[in-house]
């Protein structure tokens, strides 16, 4: 098995990261946006670019893996479709609801912005600053007033009683402070704290405020708060320091005491915290609301600009995470696939697994393992079928090679397998009806139905008493080519396969029981020869003497009597002597000596003897034979029994035809035999001598002794020859007719 590696998971987990960073980062700018608008502000443009750079990044990457997705479906590279598939679905669980909550953040935005200026806020925020501002006014003219009573009781006092008349103004006022002062800001007298500095130091007013102390009689203002503009008070923090109301009102220079110098009186009355606070609360939310008033639009673009950047993160890396994922995913899906095809296939390598813990990853191990065992399964079945088709092949060479013929036939008689010793037994090209029946072979129909009643018989013999086979013998018709046998004798044996089969073997025992009989009648020869020739001479010569004691003794009727009786006995005795000496020379026919011989040369030979003969021979021979390996003698004897035969039977039938025997010698064509033809012009052979003309004592002739053929046969057993008797016909007026017989001996070649 070879591991394979999963997408990258550093550079993922890294991408990710920086995608959740910057997210971080947009969401605590979003949440500083309300509170502090200057930082958000100030670094707006840097985020905008840092977005846009790391959109851009995920962009190229987002194009690269849809372009290369794209090559792999245009190339039609397997697993395409599925991954372009993952990726859209991913895609799609990334960006729906992305654009879902950018919808709705929109609108709560956009709506949460307008809710913040409503115009009852805003009259609220007046109404609040309003007050404060009367609140202050009143306390400043009511200071005011009383500081302009206080400077009219002094205005008629001397210099030198300001201290104790100030010190008891001061208590009268609640002032912390009250100080004369001369027109430059110069303290004449105080009382309070700043009698204890050298000045009012920050408390001196300005030449303007005395100016308009003087003008109008008095002026007051707020020290401590914020009198750069209409708001009441400073940044916030300042609400630490104290704030006080001052009030000046000028010492009219009428009275005696001042000889005609101006002089200031000042007051400052410390504020209440409470007040001042409020009034601070008051003007930094009206402030503020004012400020945020102005800039509603700006916030707005700010929200929606930082959720619009959010969402672009956000989808393009839904879409990069969808790719790397989807990638992800597919790969062990695509290595199973591309496994199960191959294994389709055939293809049993080892095969890819994912490197990961995951479920997919334990699927691609198990298809691995499970692919292994396939492979080794199908070693072993591999080594099992090379085996068995070894086993097989042996089989098939031993029954290639058996002698006896072997045929499978199933439950319905169809032959199914055969050996060739099964073809050349029964003659019948059997490879072209496996499939077929046995009784549609033409010339086995009788044979295939006693088989199977043999088989049937079995069938039900088996169930009861356990019968595992059966024996029969059969006469066949032999086929044309058999140039030994005109029938065949088969010795079948048939046995139930495994599965309801059936086995049938025969072997054809047509030589064995030719050898049989041909040893009996041998064994009949000797018997006769022994038993009979014995007593012959005897009878003979005791018929000799008796003529010749009677001769000259009896009457002429008489001896003319004995004479005829003695010749007859003679004269038979004399033919059993012959046929005796047949049959001796039947059974004790010598040994071939086999020499290479022209079988149209010795054919010429024989031909001389037969030139004046009443029946003519005549000679179609075939150039150029090959030379036999035959006895000289034994084939004179076999070609004159087989022409005096042919002779015989044409004179039997010359009321027919012009008696004509023809001998011929013709070369198979497989180049590995010569056949000797003798041909006759007579009635033909009859079944009864087609099946037994080679046993001894088997003839058609009135003088025959049928020992003729048997000595053929026998002979050419000896030079392992065969030896074929057939009828020749001829068709006249559309009808067959026997035009004789015909004799063919078939010799092996040198």
């Amino acid at each position: 098995m070879t591991t394979h590696k999963g997408p990258n998971k550093w550079t993922l987990g890294v991408g990710l990261a920086l995608a959740v960073a910057v997210g971080l980062v947009l969401l605590f700018l979003l949440t500083q946006a309300t509170d502090n608008s200057d930082l958000y502000e100030r670094y707006y443009g840097a985020l905008v670019g840092l977005n846009i750079a790391a959109a851009s990044v995920l962009g190229l990457v987002i194009v690269w893996l849809l372009a290369r997705l794209w090559r792999r479906w245009r190339d039609g590279k397997f697993g395409s479709q599925l991954l372009l598939k993952l990726v859209t679905i991913f895609s799609l669980v990334g960006l729906v609801p992305g654009l879902l909550i950018y919808v709705v953040s929109y609108q709560f935005v956009t709506r949460s912005i307008e809710s913040w200026f409503d115009v009852r806020v805003e009259g609220a925020l007046s109404a609040g600053l309003n007050l404060g501002r009367n609140t202050l006014d009143i306390l400043s003219n009511d200071l005011g007033a009383r500081t302009l009573a206080a400077a009219a009781d002094l205005s008629s006092q001397q210099v030198d009683v300001y201290t104790l008349q100030l010190e008891r103004l001061r208590e009268q006022l609640r002032a912390s402070d009250v100080a004369v002062l001369t027109p430059t800001g110069q303290v004449l007298a105080s009382a309070g704290a700043s009698q204890f500095s050298l000045g009012l130091g920050s408390q001196r007013p300005s030449s303007l405020k005395l100016q308009t102390a003087k003008q109008g009689g008095v002026t007051t203002w707020i020290d401590g708060l914020d009198e750069g503009n209409d708001t009441l008070g400073p940044a916030p923090g300042a609400a630490a320091t104290k704030a006080y109301i001052r009030a000046i009102a000028w010492l009219s220079p009428n009275a005696v005491a001042l000889k005609d110098e101006s002089r200031y009186l000042q007051v400052s009355v410390p504020l209440s915290s409470t007040l001042v606070a409020d009034a601070l609360a008051v003007q930094q939310a009206n402030r503020e609301y004012q400020e945020r008033a102005l800039a509603r639009d700006g916030l707005r673009s700010m929200y929606i600009g930082t959720l619009t950047l959010a969402l672009f993160l956000t989808v393009f890396g839904a879409v990069l995470v969808a790719a790397l994922l989807g990638n992800q995913l597919a790969k062990p899906l695509l290595l199973l696939a591309a496994g199960v095809r191959d294994v389709a296939k055939g293809d049993l390598t080892p095969k890819l697994i994912m490197d990961t813990r995951d479920e997919l990853g334990g699927l691609t191990r198990s298809f691995a393992d499970m692919t292994q065992q396939l492979a080794d399964a199908r070693g072993a079945v591999q080594r099992s079928v090379t085996q068995l088709d070894a086993a097989r092949a042996s089989l098939q060479t031993i029954l290639d090679n058996l002698t006896a013929g072997v045929m499978v036939l199933d439950t319905a008689g169809h032959i199914q397998s055969i050996n060739p010793s099964a073809q050349r037994i029964l003659g019948v090209a059997l490879a072209g009806q496996l499939g077929q029946p046995l009784a549609a072979v033409a010339g086995l129909q009788g044979w295939a139905d006693d088989v199977g009643q043999q088989f049937a018989r079995l069938r039900a013999d088996h169930a009861t008493t356990g019968q595992s086979h059966w024996q029969h013998s059969y006469e066949l018709q032999a086929n044309a080519h058999d140039l030994q046998h005109d029938t065949i004798t088969l010795l079948a044996r048939g046995a139930l396969l495994p599965g309801l089969g059936q086995l049938l073997v025969f072997d054809d025992i047509s030589d064995l029981v030719s050898a049989q009989r041909a040893k009996a009648w041998a064994d009949v020869a000797r018997r006769l020869a022994h038993e009979i020739k014995n007593p012959l001479t005897p009878i003979q010569l005791s018929a000799e003497r008796l003529s010749m004691k009677l001769d000259g003794k009896l009457q002429p009727t008489e001896q003319a009597l004995v004479s005829k009786s003695v010749n007859t006995i003679v004269a038979q005795v004399e033919a059993m002597k012959r046929l005796v000496n047949e049959f001796r020379d039947y059974a004790r026919l010598p040994a071939a000596v086999l020499r290479p011989l022209d079988i149209n040369a010795v054919v010429r030979d024989i031909l001389g003897l037969y030139e004046t003969a009443l029946v003519p021979v005549q000679f179609e021979p075939q150039d150029a034979l090959p030379l036999i390996e035959a006895d000289d003698q034994q084939l004179h004897q076999v070609i004159h029994n087989l022409v005096q035969n042919a002779q015989d039977a044409s004179l039997s039938n010359q009321a027919q035809r012009a008696p004509l025997v023809t001998l011929r010698t013709r070369l198979n064509d497989e180049g590995d035999r010569v056949r000797l033809q003798v041909l006759d012009t007579g009635t033909g052979f009859t079944d009864a001598i087609l099946k037994r003309a080679f046993e001894p004592y088997v003839t058609t002739k009135a003088k025959g002794t049928g020992l003729g053929l048997a000595v053929v046969k026998k002979i050419a057993d000896e030079h392992g020859a065969q030896v074929h008797l057939k009828n020749r016909t001829e068709t006249h007026q559309g009808q067959d007719a026997v035009a004789g017989g015909q004799v063919s001996v078939s010799f092996p070649v040198v």
